[in-house]
């Protein structure tokens, strides 16, 4: 063989073994670890991770954010595979203590193992939506890793992303103010009836009528602007100063998703930039004003409503205000007495307009006449006293009662779309001037 090709051989026989080395070596990089390997060293990972923060970790846990809103869950892990931690499900923000442990699978996770407030979302004795279902919540979590220092993780159960953030001791200080975050929003027994939730972009002012389930945490908002069909939904979760929303509400071209409750007014503002807000407030007045109350007025139809205990105390649509001036009417009565009905006749042929109050228990009835008016403007109808049968010492405990159906700013009537019980038309009467809402059947 001549020298010269002696040399190119050489030469490539050199390359060669190069290029050998460089794929052996990477090839023992990549398979110098078995899978189980990998994996216990992605265990001692995640349970060192879990360890390292100073005051644990926080997580705002969306089981499912097109139904159900957001639950914040507060996470101090410890060496001997306890946990404690607190959440905002409920009332009871305080620190429970119990068991979570590391898992090997095909692949990694956390578990917590022993009951603790993270179950609440799993219980199926808990299911706001379907029977047995709970508030489709997990316990097992599978880790993906580490971005931005958070632990990211998925869920088991439903596949959701689920993000754990280092905690700060202000957290755990300030997790029972979520619970105050949740009164505020879904009011109590004398905060008014209905919520609006209004944009504000420049001139232009967006209203929606907002349906919000404090107990699911989530809200749906239907605008009342004809020529608007932008429907939204609102995935709830509490903070100290307020809620979030999820996905954000997008007004122009900004999203805005942090909600600050404003003490003075009750509401609950979310403040972009050049005068663009969203706000969440509370309004006396429904959100759809109809005329259904002039089927009630004077010259009109022959038309009886009435609210019956038996099969209507119960009803979603009575107001909690409604329920306790009821309850207050019946504290006055003997025990073996109870308000049965409260019948309200229009345009009777012999006897008028009149007001009925019926009781179990042998009492009489008592019958309250009145006329009737229309407030065109705001769509209500107002009962005007003429007179009782009885005498004013026999129908006091009624008062508080009565007041509520006679008040002079009126009382808006609405037909509404469902049935209790029977096939009869529902209608529901709500005060003009307080959160007093009532069902009724149509006879």
């Amino acid at each position: 063989m001549k020298t010269k090709n002696i040399f190119k051989y050489l030469i490539l026989i050199f390359l060669a073994v190069q290029l050998n080395s460089c794929v052996s070596t990477d090839a023992e990089q990549k398979f110098d670890e078995s899978p189980t390997e990998r994996l216990n060293k992605q265990k001692k990972e995640l349970n060192d991770l879990l360890l390292s923060s100073e005051n644990g970790w926080k997580a705002v846990y969306y089981t499912d954010d097109n139904q159900l809103g957001g639950f914040t869950h507060l996470f101090k892990f410890l060496p001997d595979g306890k946990v404690d931690m607190a959440s905002d499900f409920d009332s009871d923000t305080e620190k429970h203590n119990s068991q979570y442990e590391v898992q090997l699978g095909s692949t990694v996770s956390l578990v917590f193992t022993t009951q603790n407030k993270i179950h609440l979302l799993s219980d199926a004795n808990n299911s706001p939506l379907a029977a047995g279902k709970g508030f489709l919540g997990d316990f097992q979590f599978l880790y993906y890793g580490q971005e931005n220092d958070d632990i990211v993780f998925r869920t088991n159960r439903t596949v959701k992303e689920v993000r754990f953030v280092k905690a700060t001791a202000q957290d755990w200080t300030d997790l029972k103010k979520n619970t105050v975050m949740n009164e505020n929003i879904t009011g109590n027994i004398s905060s008014p009836l209905f919520r609006i939730l209004q944009t504000t972009e420049g001139g232009t002012v967006k209203n929606f009528e907002l349906n919000y389930n404090s107990v699911t945490r989530f809200g749906t908002a239907i605008p009342l602007q004809e020529g608007n069909f932008e429907s939204l939904k609102l995935a709830v979760a509490y903070t100290p100063t307020g809620i979030t929303v999820k996905p954000a509400v997008v007004v122009g071209t900004q999203s805005l998703t942090n909600f600050v409750y404003n003490e003075a007014d009750k509401s609950f503002v979310a403040t972009g930039t050049n005068g663009v807000t969203a706000a969440i407030k509370f309004s006396n007045a429904p959100p759809r004003l109809t005329d259904d109350y002039k089927l009630f007025l004077e010259g009109g139809p022959q038309i009886t409503i009435g609210y019956i205990a038996a099969n209507l105390a119960t009803a979603a649509s009575n107001s909690p205000y409604a329920k306790s001036i009821l309850d207050k009417v019946n504290a006055t009565l003997a025990a073996n007495q109870k308000l049965a009905r409260v019948q309200i006749a229009f345009n009777d042929p012999l006897n008028g307009n009149y007001i009925a109050y019926t009781f179990n228990g042998g009492k009489a009835t008592i019958y309250h006449f009145f006329t009737t008016t229309e407030d065109p403007v705001n769509k209500t109808i107002i009962l005007t006293d003429d007179g009782w049968i009885g005498t004013p010492a026999a129908r006091a405990f009624l008062k508080i009662l009565d007041d509520e159906i006679m008040n002079p700013k009126g009382l808006y009537l609405k037909k509404e779309s469902f049935t209790i019980f029977y096939t009869n038309v529902i209608y529901t009467y709500a005060s003009a001037s307080s959160p007093f809402r009532l069902t009724n059947y149509r006879f």
